[in-house]
Order: structure tokens, then sequence, then C-alpha cells
């Protein structure tokens, strides 16, 4: 009797790549090709930021975080991907 033994590949959290705001929406391009979109609005202080202050964000760890210097503010890509807010629509 033949056996076949399948390995499930481990499953790995996709990561930015690329990050930019349009009209207080903060988009994210991810390494498993999609891209998402989340109003700034759905965050405490990314609500109250500037245009200016907004755009300003970076990627960090990795891949795994945004970060906004100037507003002292990270969220994590797998947070975002999950839906994880701080508040309604």
């Amino acid at each position: 009797m033949d056996t076949m033994v399948i390995e499930k590949e481990a499953a790995v959290e996709p990561a930015a790549i690329r990050v930019w705001v349009e009209k207080r929406t903060v988009f994210v391009e991810l390494t498993d090709g999609r891209i998402i979109g989340f109003p700034a609005d759905r965050f405490r202080i990314l609500k109250n930021a500037g245009d200016k202050q907004l755009k300003d964000v970076t990627i960090r760890l990795n891949g795994y975080a945004l970060r906004w210097e100037s507003l002292d503010e990270d969220i994590t890509i797998p947070g975002i991907v999950a839906g994880n807010f701080q508040l309604p629509l």
C-alpha cells in the first residue's frame, strides 16, 4: 500500500510594499498583490490629523506596520487586513 504525504504550507501574513494617502483614505499594496484601503477616520489619532500629516506615512517592521512619526502612531498590517479598526464608520 502506497501512502502519500501532503505537506501544508505555512500561512504567511501579507506585508506592505507600498503605502499612500488619497482624500483621507490610506491605501496599502500588499505582498500578495492586493491593494486595500481604509478611511483614516477609523483611527482616533488619524481622524484628527491634518492632510499633510496623514500623507507623511512610512512602512516599518519589514512591511508589518505603518508609522506616522509626527503623530506618534503605528498601525499593524495584520490588524488592518483583519478589519480591526478603533472607530465605527
